[in-house]
Parts: C-alpha cells; structure tokens; sequence
C-alpha cells in the first residue's frame, strides 16, 4: 500500500480533503490526522474491523484500549452510558482540549475499542482538522498516536509517513502539533477519580475544577 500524503491549512482545511478523508474513515480504512497533543490515527470506532486494523498497523498490545474522539456533544451521548454532573465540569473548563475523560461506554460500541472493559476514554480535540474530519465522516473515531508501539509519539506527518508509510491509506499534514504531549487521562469511573496517564493538562488543574465542583481527587490514587 502507498500511503497518500495531503499537507493542509490547519486553520483553513480543504473541505474536499476532508469530505475524503471522511470517506475513507467510512470505508474503514486509516486516516492519520493532527490533534492539539500529537497526530492521532484514527478509524470508524463503529466498526470492528477497521479498529482491529489499528492495533495490526501500530503492533499494540490488544490488552491496550483505544479512546474514541468526538467532535460535538451529541455523538458524547451515543457512545457513553451516563454524563455525570463531575464529567459536565471538567468538559466545561477542557474540553476542547487534550483532557482524555474515562466513562462507562454505551453498547454501541464495539468491545475491541476497550478490549473488553466496560470504560472508554472520550476525548474532545482542539484542533480544526481533526475536528471537521470526524464531523464530516459523522461517526465516533476510535484514535490513538500515530506510531508503532514503543515508538515517540509524532508531532509532525513526516514521523507518522517514516514510521507508518505503506501500512495505512492517507496522512493529513496539518504542520507541526501545537502542544506536542499526549492528553492527560482522568477515570471518573472509580472514586475518588483517578489519573491513569499524565500529560498536557497539569494535576493541579484538574485537582482545582474538582474541588470547586465538590468532588476531591485523592494525590495517592491510581
């Protein structure tokens, strides 16, 4: 496979690029896009086969979910069982932004976007490209970085095209990731709510909407 590379606007995107990149997504193929924190590869996370060809491309661990990216409130609701009073808060002060959100999933979505669990990280990106690519393709898209496993996470289309080239369908190059760190995730399904990865949002800001919200967050948790 010769993998297409489209550099783009990222403030001014190609809606035909996009409308194809969408289209793509779709089919089930991989589209590698940018995020605010680092480019992501993504897939319909509707569709089992094209998620698998995720974990296949990158070489993860099928013990290691994916987290789903969304670009309104409204696919939110299809692909989570509940928004909870605490998720509407640090939405409201993150999102969009690079805050990974763990809730309960909805059945709609498959269980090898979780391999198997009943959460699913959420996350809302800023960035315009990554954005009207899952508007367009109008489906939740299961994405995580896009390199092979054990490899730096890219900030730019030309270390996703040297680790992935020939292995996926088509890279948007929307120049270097603004942030250039992965998102922090926040699992709001165990109390107090725990950390499981540190990244662009620091600790402290979490610790400060949850505290104004009511909720504390334990420093020794998770």
């Amino acid at each position: 496979m010769e993998t297409e590379l489209i550099r783009m606007d990222v403030h001014s995107p190609d809606r035909s690029i996009i409308g194809r990149a969408a289209e793509l997504i779709r089919e089930g193929k991989l589209v590698a896009f940018p995020t605010e924190t680092v480019y992501g590869l993504g897939a319909n996370a509707l569709d089992s086969n094209a998620v698998g060809r995720i974990f296949e491309v990158k070489g993860r661990s099928f013990s290691k979910p994916l987290a789903v990216c969304i670009s309104n409130f409204k696919q939110l609701n299809l692909i989570v069982r509940e928004v909870t009073p605490m998720a509407k808060k640090l939405m409201e002060k993150f999102w969009p932004g690079p805050l990974t959100l763990v809730l309960l999933k909805a059945d709609i979505i498959p269980s090898s976007v979780t391999c198997g669990a009943e959460t699913l990280g959420i996350r809302f990106p800023d960035n315009r490209i990554a954005l009207e690519v899952i508007e367009c393709a109008n489906t939740p898209i299961a994405l995580t970085s896009a390199n092979l496993s054990g490899h730096p996470s890219p900030r730019t289309a030309q270390e996703v095209l040297a680790d992935l080239g020939e292995r996926i369908d088509l890279i948007l190059d929307g120049g270097p990731t603004k942030i250039g760190v992965v998102s922090t995730v926040l699992d709001l399904t165990i109390m107090p709510p725990g950390i499981l990865r540190k990244g662009a949002i620091d600790v402290q800001e979490i610790n400060e909407v949850l505290k104004g919200a009511g909720f504390e967050r334990q420093e020794n948790s998770h």
